[in-house]
């Protein structure tokens, strides 16, 4: 069985789920793949299964009933690869935002630490195809999450990670309150306080060339409440936990 699973959430992903696929399958590395459909209407369910059965157990697909989220679709995705016995799991989006490429560089560097961030705000990352508007939107987002939650990752908000299994472990993920794109810094928050290390990679972040993008002005504004919550518990209502067990140290993925 594959050492590593990557978790991609679809929605409506017909048109770059079947090369996402075939790409991350092709790279050099021990990998296998989780779908996470939430019922498709363009047929991303069905192509999944497909991949599941042209690729001899190095493909899984999971089909929940609707739309519930981004985070609830990477809860269900690590706790599949959990059951598959994964070392690393990483996660990224089906759009091809995040390059399959990239992954080695990230499973390398999971030697050193314990969740690794495909990050566009450390030197040599970047975003291609963006317009100045988001470019700012996406820096003053990230500066603030930063600054109130004390993160150490310059890119809080990128959802290209690759984590220790041991580490993941550790999140108590059905105390996770949010379900968008928020719980992506939840997620850091929540592995940054039990003490875990955190490291970045490069990446050029492209914006999709097929299908249509799913962040809406609500999840903005669901993401900035979740910011606050979690300001004001790292303030005043939680003491910071230890790791279940010491992190490891230069081991190898």
């Amino acid at each position: 069985m594959p050492n590593a699973w990557v978790v991609v959430p679809t929605y409506n992903e017909a048109d770059n789920i079947e090369d996402l696929v075939n790409q991350l399958l092709a790279l050099p590395v021990d990998l296998g793949v989780i779908v996470v459909d939430d019922a498709s209407p363009d047929g991303t369910g069905a192509l999944a299964d497909g991949l599941v059965s042209a690729n001899d157990g190095r493909v899984r697909a999971i089909h929940r009933p609707g739309k519930l989220g981004l985070g609830t679709a990477y809860i269900a995705g690590f706790r599949r690869a959990f059951q598959e016995d994964a070392a690393h799991i990483l996660t990224m989006d089906a759009d091809f935002s995040h390059h399959p490429r990239y992954i080695p560089a990230m499973l390398d560097k999971s030697a050193q630490a314990d969740l690794i961030v495909g990050s566009r705000y450390v030197p040599g990352g970047g975003t291609h195809n963006w317009p100045w508007h988001r470019r700012v939107l996406s820096r003053m987002a990230n500066g603030v999450a930063r600054a109130a939650l004390g993160l150490k990752a310059h890119d809080v908000t990128a959802g290209f990670r690759c984590y220790r299994r041991q580490a993941l472990e550790t999140v108590p993920l059905d105390s996770i309150l949010s379900h968008g794109y928020s719980f992506l810094v939840e997620m850091l928050f929540m592995v940054q306080r039990r003490g875990w290390s955190v490291d970045e990679v490069p990446i050029i972040f492209e914006d999709r060339q097929r299908g249509k993008s799913k962040i809406s002005q609500v999840e903005i504004f669901k993401a900035m409440l979740t910011v606050l919550r979690l300001f004001w518990r790292r303030l005043f209502r939680e003491p910071r936990p230890s790791p279940a067990r010491p992190p490891a140290q230069d081991v190898a993925p």
